[in-house]
C-alpha cells in the first residue's frame, strides 16, 4: 500500500491488475490483500491512490469512514471468508463530514434528512481533540476519526479480534492530504 501511494505521488507508471485475464481470474473468486474503510469523497478513490487493481482491494466507503452494522458485516466478511490480512481506516483531509460533525459539536449546527444521524458516531472523535478553548482542529478531528475507527474494529469485532490474536490480521489507520496526495499511517493503533 506505501509503495501504491509513493507511484501515486510521483505519478510514476504502475501496472495494477486488470484486463481480461485478470477478470476471468477473478471470475473464479477474490483474494484481496486489504479490506479498506474509507471515505465516499469522489477525490479519495482507493484504487488510484495505492495503486491497486481488480480484486486486490476489499472496500466498504460512506461519508466520514464510518463502521454501522452495514460496513461491520463487510468489513469481517473480508477477513473471516476472504482472508484479508490488513485493514486500513483512511481518513482524509477535508472531510466534509467530520467538520458537519465539528459544526455540530462547535455551533450546534442541524442538517437536513438523515445526515445528523450519519454525523452521530463521528462527534466522539471530533470531541476527542477539543482544545480547553473551544477550539477543534479539522485535519485532528479527521485523524482521530481514523484512530476510532480502526480502535472500534479491534474492539468490537470478534472475527478482528481473533485474527489479530493468531497474527493473521493488522490494523492501521491512515490520513490521505488532498494536495500531496500522501497518506500519512497511523501504525500505533
Amino acid at each position: 500500500m506505501k509503495e501504491g501511494n509513493s507511484q501515486f505521488r510521483t505519478e510514476a507508471p504502475y501496472r495494477a491488475a486488470q484486463g481480461r485475464e485478470r477478470r476471468v481470474e477473478l471470475a473464479r473468486g477474490q483474494a484481496p490483500f486489504c479490506a479498506l474503510v474509507g471515505c465516499s469523497d469522489s477525490r479519495v478513490p482507493p484504487e488510484l491512490l495505492f495503486g491497486r487493481g481488480l480484486g486486490e482491494l476489499f472496500i466498504v466507503r460512506n461519508a466520514g469512514n464510518t463502521i454501522d452494522t452495514a460496513a461491520l458485516g463487510s468489513i469481517e466478511y473480508g477477513v473471516g471468508v476472504l482472508g484479508c490480512p490488513l485493514i486500513v481506516v483512511l481518513g482524509h483531509e477535508s472531510c466534509g463530514a467530520v467538520a458537519a460533525a465539528v459544526e455540530v459539536v462547535q455551533r450546534n449546527a442541524i442538517f437536513p434528512g438523515v445526515i445528523g444521524e450519519m454525523i452521530q458516531p463521528i462527534i466522539p472523535a471530533v470531541l476527542s481533540v477539543r482544545r480547553p478553548s473551544g477550539e477543534i482542529v479539522l485535519d485532528e478531528a479527521v485523524a482521530a476519526n481514523a484512530r476510532r475507527v480502526a480502535a472500534r474494529l479491534k474492539s468490537q469485532s470478534p472475527i478482528a479480534q481473533e485474527a489479530v490474536r493468531a497474527n493473521k490480521l493488522k490494523i492501521v489507520a491512515a490520513r490521505y492530504k488532498l494536495d500531496d496526495g500522501n497518506v500519512e499511517w497511523f501504525e500505533d493503533i
